[in-house]
């Protein structure tokens, strides 16, 4: 993950470890699948797999069951990201630390940022650095905005303070980023981390009630509304 100084120091001295002890790594298992479906929807089957901000390393290890004769790599700037993940290198997998975007190497058939961007202070000279690099590319974006999130407020505050969200996006504005960077959008589909993550907070659960009851009806005008939902998107 690429980031200035200022942003990049919670990545580099421990203080987003302090925050977030296990990196992530309880939610590894339910993104891993949702990244296969989209792949598997798609016909694709890359052979060689490159995450860049890959954090506990658990979205590889989880994905190398889906993908067994694929090469994973995965690439974080933390070293306590890579403290956690280097123990977890096998025959297929392995793991580095820097930035992933700096190295001249080959691209892979698909390249990965899983819940990255919002993290990154220039994040369209990221997305950029990216698009070049490997045949297909995939995102995870949490989607921050929404009604009741924008009136509570404290979501937002806490997805910046807790989980270092620098940037906030909804459906739109994360489709355009995209565009707007030089991708062309494949596929795409909503995830209901929400209703599906374990460990999730009591308001969370509370809202998770009418979510479902919503989403059966309208599914975009509920993720706009009550939030709850990142995306997934495929690009090229």
């Amino acid at each position: 993950m690429h980031q200035s100084s200022s942003a990049q120091s919670i990545y580099e001295d421990g203080s987003y470890l302090e925050s977030n002890p296990d990196w992530h790594a309880a939610d590894a298992p339910y993104k891993a699948r949702w990244i296969a479906d989209i792949l598997n929807r798609n016909g694709l089957s890359p052979a060689t797999i490159v995450e860049v901000g890959s954090g506990s390393g658990e979205v590889l290890v989880n994905l190398q069951r889906h993908f067994r004769s694929a090469q994973l790599t995965g690439y974080d700037i933390s070293p306590q990201a890579y403290a956690i993940s280097k123990g977890k290198t096998t025959p297929s997998l392995s793991f580095y630390q820097g930035d992933y975007l700096a190295l001249d190497t080959p691209g892979p058939d698909l390249l990965m940022a899983i819940d990255v961007f919002e993290h990154v202070p220039d994040y369209m000279g990221f997305l950029q650095r990216m698009r070049p690099r490997g045949e297909w590319k995939l995102f995870h974006i949490p989607l921050d905005l929404s009604v009741q999130g924008m009136l509570r407020g404290t979501g937002l505050a806490y997805a910046r303070s807790v989980i270092g969200h620098l940037h906030y996006f909804c459906k739109d504005t994360a489709l355009a980023t995209l565009r707007d960077c030089g991708y062309e959008i494949v596929d795409w589909n909503y995830t209901h981390g929400a209703a599906t993550l374990p460990n999730r907070r009591l308001r969370t659960r509370v809202l998770n009630v009418p979510r479902r009851l919503m989403r059966a009806a309208n599914e975009d005008f509920c993720v706009r509304l009550l939030g709850g939902a990142s995306m997934m998107v495929l690009t090229k």
